[in-house]
């Protein structure tokens, strides 16, 4: 039966679900499960076991289907000529969602798709196509030319038009995406921000202890700072963390800016540089790396002014760089601790991407893709890839 309810939830094979959609199916899946077994006594005493390990099962299943070369479908991307090359590397990077581009063709796109068509070349049976609207693609023709067409909308870590499929009067329409009014999610997240930051304080208290110790043996001074970022509705947040860095940083910064063109260019681009004079030796590297010196920021989420989930709160000189109307929808949604590009590039990202990753959160936010972000943190954060 259980196989059955998978299939009937597309599970299998799951191709183009995100990774949060698959989790909330396949929770639904276990509950009807559970209802069907005589009021879920026998899942609950019997199968539980069973259930817990589907998902390890699954990827287990998926990574050999992979190895063997038949995980996926072809597609054919149908984009601007500059879009396609990012939607390639997208799909391939991202193997799991079972979209398998198919190299485009002297990198063809528009109407010399069709003349490639007609010239006898074998197509794909799917097609993704990237920005309908600005590009005014026929999509009868490629209605006729493919046996499905995905009109594409977001991506993750590539924002094209932020179009959602949605019911409108029993037929398909189009609309905008808005994750920010959703009452319901907005208490779940409060309770389950609650929930998680409280005991999670109390369990980390002895580590900020000893890491407080540490900071002031390698640099005597105040262990903590509070930094004024920007909260909900623009409103200033006084963010909490440990301090990794010396308590003359900024001068340091400044000093290494004037004298080093290549840390000018990083600093430009991501706001972090990969050797930073600034930081503590040891004590500092191993809590940003870690991202243990975010741990006083649960604090800021007890009082309301974060959530666990979210973007993350920059300073002033990093939001100088976002488009106005970029930071305006930003303070539509609570800061996080922890966000999507924590997941998807870490401190890798540029600026470019961290928009990007935040429009995409907060045009799809709900609390199944929160709960993808924090497992994913987790694992991120014992990885240690990507934070310095």
């Amino acid at each position: 039966m259980a196989i059955g309810l998978f299939w009937y939830a597309c599970l299998y094979p799951g191709y183009r679900i995100h990774p949060h959609e698959r989790m909330r199916r396949r929770l639904l899946v276990n509950f009807g499960v559970a209802a069907a077994c005589s009021g879920g006594a026998i899942f609950v005493f019997g199968n539980w076991h069973a259930a817990a390990a589907q998902p390890a099962m699954q990827a287990a299943a998926r990574l050999l289907v992979r190895r063997i070369d038949c995980w996926g479908e072809p597609v054919r991307i149908i984009a601007k000529p500059d879009l396609v090359p990012r939607l390639q590397e997208y799909f391939v990077r991202n193997w799991i969602l079972g979209t398998n581009p198919v190299p485009t063709p002297n990198g063809l796109s528009g109407p010399s798709y069709r003349r490639h068509q007609e010239d006898g070349a074998v197509e794909p049976r799917t097609a993704v196509v990237a920005d309908p609207l600005s590009q005014c693609w026929d999509l009868a023709a490629l209605g006729r030319t493919y046996a499905e067409v995905i009109l594409l909308a977001d991506t993750p870590q590539l924002k094209v038009s932020g179009l959602q499929p949605a019911d409108v009067g029993g037929g398909i329409g189009l609309r905008l995406a808005d994750g920010t009014t959703d009452v319901k999610g907005c208490l779940l997240r409060r309770l389950a921000d609650i929930a998680i930051a409280v005991p999670a304080l109390v369990l980390l208290a002895p580590l900020m202890l000893a890491a407080g110790l540490a900071i002031w043996l390698v640099d005597p001074g105040p262990v903590i700072y509070r930094q004024e970022r920007e909260g909900l509705g623009g409103r200033p947040v006084r963010v909490l963390k440990l301090r990794t860095m010396y308590r003359d940083a900024e001068q340091r910064l400044d000093a290494l800016l004037r004298s080093d063109p290549a840390a000018r260019e990083a600093w430009s681009r991501h706001f972090k540089l990969k050797n930073d004079p600034r930081i503590l030796p040891v004590v500092g590297k191993v809590l940003r790396s870690s991202s243990c010196d975010e741990v006083p920021q649960l604090v800021n989420v007890i009082l309301g002014e974060m959530s666990i989930v979210g973007p993350r709160p920059f300073p002033d000189y990093h939001l100088a760089a976002m488009s106005p109307d970029f930071r305006g929808k930003r303070c539509a949604v609570m800061p996080g601790l922890i966000g999507l590009w924590q997941i998807s590039d870490r401190s890798n990202a540029d600026v470019e991407t961290q928009q990007q990753l935040d429009e995409f959160y907060i045009d799809n936010r709900s609390i199944w893709l929160d709960w993808h972000i924090l497992f994913n943190t987790l694992a991120a954060v014992v990885r240690r890839n990507g934070a310095y």
